[in-house]
């Protein structure tokens, strides 16, 4: 039941963003500032913990979810180290899918073959 409620609760997020894609004149780039915004903004108010309980990674691999750790490891390190971890927090606490996405970003780019695009 796991895996079908990450299906889901994950599949809707997309479906979602992709509706707002289609009807909307807005940037993907904005698009997905706002997501990780919202998720931050939903994780400071204890929203989205719930969300995270119930569909697991279906709730943290998108957008939102970056958010989310981002948020997360802000309050811990704030808890821990004051204010100072108000700085500090959000990169630790996505410190895992920045090195990931550093990771095969580079290693793509090594295996692919550049083509023009003319």
């Amino acid at each position: 039941m796991d895996y079908f409620n990450a299906f889901w609760v994950g599949g809707l997020i997309c479906a979602i963003c992709q509706i707002v894609i289609d009807k909307t004149k807005l940037t993907p780039a904005r698009i997905l500032v706002t997501l990780v915004v919202l998720g931050v903004i939903l994780q400071g108010f204890g929203l989205y913990q719930p969300v995270v309980d119930y569909a697991g990674a279906g709730a943290t691999v998108p957008l939102l979810g970056f958010g989310y750790s981002l948020a997360k490891g802000v309050a811990k390190a704030v808890a821990e180290q004051g204010l100072l971890g108000a700085f500090t927090g959000g990169v630790t606490g996505a410190a895992g899918g920045i090195a990931a996405a550093i990771v095969f970003g580079c290693l793509f780019a090594l295996l692919s073959k550049p083509k023009s695009k003319s």
